[in-house]
């Protein structure tokens, strides 16, 4: 997997402090909420388990997954939920959990799908926002890192299923996935 990067653009350390950072503010924001997080499955998943541990207060989590990209690199604009949360939402404070904001559109349809369930608030936090390639306005409360248009995988992202177990975030040659 090594030779398949090019750069390594964000360091584990450097993931560690923004996620006690966000943590804090989240804890803050949320003081007194009947909080649900939401992870959007599956890049999110190990941003929102370091995330959590860093927020001393009473929560509850449910998934989902949705999908836009497929094997892809880029986004079809068609956006499938292929899990659902178990969990009614009614009058919760709801934050949803990203790996990575992009063209906007999988998260629009997301937040109006749930928004319609009734929740009592919606935020949106991210580890990544990639925002020179947004398609729609997406308002996100909490970010992690902007990030320049480059194809990144680690830390819960993926290329084809693959490379989401690397501890930092990093650019992959353009040569693994344009073949």
């Amino acid at each position: 997997m090594q030779n398949d990067i090019k750069e390594i653009l964000i360091s584990e350390e450097e993931i560690k402090q923004k996620i006690r950072e966000l943590g804090k503010q989240i804890e803050k924001d949320y003081k007194d909420k009947d909080l649900l997080v939401v992870c959007v499955l599956k890049g999110a998943v190990l941003f929102l388990s370091d995330l959590i541990r860093e927020i001393n207060l009473p929560l509850s989590i449910d998934f989902m997954a949705v999908s836009s990209y497929g094997n892809s690199t880029k986004s079809s604009g068609v956006v499938r939920i292929i899990k659902d949360l178990e969990k009614d939402i009614q009058g919760k404070d709801l934050l949803i959990v990203e790996d990575i904001v992009d063209s906007g559109l999988t998260l629009s349809y997301l937040i109006e799908n749930l928004k319609s369930r009734e929740p009592r608030s919606v935020r949106l936090c991210t580890l990544l926002d990639k925002p020179e390639k947004r398609k729609v306005k997406v308002s996100i409360d909490y970010t992690g890192f902007v990030i320049p248009d480059e194809f990144v995988v680690g830390y819960g992202l993926d290329y084809a299923e693959v490379y989401r177990n690397l501890p930092y975030v990093c650019v992959l040659k353009p040569e693994v996935y344009t073949n």
